[in-house]
């Protein structure tokens, strides 16, 4: 018997003796049938000196009969008791927080020193490749996009719609947000997006290749606000530091992880981006809850089907052995 077997209302089976009770209190019933009246009837009568009565047929089935009924009657009272096999409670994702993902998109990011599928490519097509597969696993989120570079704008809104978040990075390009790059600007606007929403949990991922090249908001100082509004950034420092065209400001997004509690990533190349994703898969779980509604599988079809199954069978055999006891009469009539 499975272990999510259960039976819902095992009180029916008390009825299990109910056949018994009906068999001793209920009367047996009679079959009347025509008769024959003979023309001696009357002297028979006066002749035996007993008075005519009314007469039945009770019939009287026998132990087959008995035992086929009552087999019957418990598998309807196994169909009408509901047995069922009850699943585990489904697992529903439970919307939590918000993650914007904010993506230096200026012009250093066109810089072909990456790979994909072993051919050289520019640094935003490797990233925005990896970044599809790390939207795709954040079921539960609601996700947004802001891309920057010498200015910032809003790609994508908050939303659960994590198709359309995927169509709209795959829209950006290096270039469409300037040359330079602005982090701070950036920062601050992601933090702006939060207030507009009610949802407690802000995550932000930021990723860049560059130093910042703004006046207007110093990145510690949008640190700092995301910090008051209890936001988390992820910092992620695309290339090589040591590289000869690099311009990477690791100190800083070092500085930003750790005022707001997240952390800074060095990403290398493809492979290590891909194992930053997965890092931050587990920094920021997907969070589910218990629906109070257990899938349920119905199984009272299968005593009920044998139940009639076995009603068939009685009336057939009943059929055959009245067949069979008639013509037995009818050869010892003509015998």
């Amino acid at each position: 018997m499975p272990e999510n077997f259960e039976i819902a209302y095992p009180w029916v089976f008390v009825l299990i003796v109910l056949p018994i009770f009906v068999y001793w209190i209920w009367p047996p019933l009679r079959i009347r049938s025509a008769s024959l009246l003979l023309p001696t009837y009357q002297k028979a009568i006066a002749y035996t000196g007993q008075k005519p009565r009314k007469s039945a047929l009770v019939k009287h089935r026998g132990i087959l009969s008995w035992t086929l009924l009552m087999v019957t009657w418990i598998l309807l009272l196994g169909a009408m008791s509901s047995p069922r096999l009850v699943g585990e409670p489904e697992l529903k994702v439970k919307t939590v927080r918000n993650f914007l993902i904010v993506a230096d998109i200026s012009f250093s990011m066109a810089q072909r020193d990456w790979t994909i599928d072993g051919e050289k490519a520019r640094r935003w097509d490797a990233v925005k490749a990896i970044m599809k597969e790390f939207i795709k696993k954040r079921e539960g989120d609601r996700m947004g996009l802001i891309f920057f570079g010498s200015s910032s704008y809003i790609q994508a809104p908050f939303t659960p719609d994590l198709v359309t978040v995927e169509q709209l990075l795959e829209e950006a390009d290096v270039g469409m947000a300037g040359q330079m790059t602005h982090i701070g600007k950036a920062i601050s606007m992601g933090v702006d997006m939060f207030d507009k929403d009610t949802i407690d949990t802000k995550v932000m991922l930021m990723l860049t290749d560059g130093v910042d090249a703004g006046t207007d908001v110093l990145p510690l100082d949008a640190a700092q606000k995301a910090q008051k509004d209890s936001v988390i950034i992820y910092t992620i420092g695309i290339g090589d530091p040591a590289g000869a065209e690099s311009d990477l400001d690791e100190k800083t997004l070092q500085e930003i992880a750790e005022m707001t509690d997240g952390q800074y990533f060095l990403a290398i190349d493809e492979d290590r981006l891909q194992e930053i994703y997965t890092e931050v898969d587990k920094l920021e779980p997907i969070e589910y809850e218990e629906e109070e509604n257990r899938p349920v599988t119905l199984l009272y079809m299968y005593p009920l089907g044998a139940a009639l199954t076995l009603t068939f069978m009685i009336a057939l055999l009943n059929s055959v052995f009245n067949a069979f006891r008639s013509f037995q009469t009818k050869k010892e009539t003509y015998a």
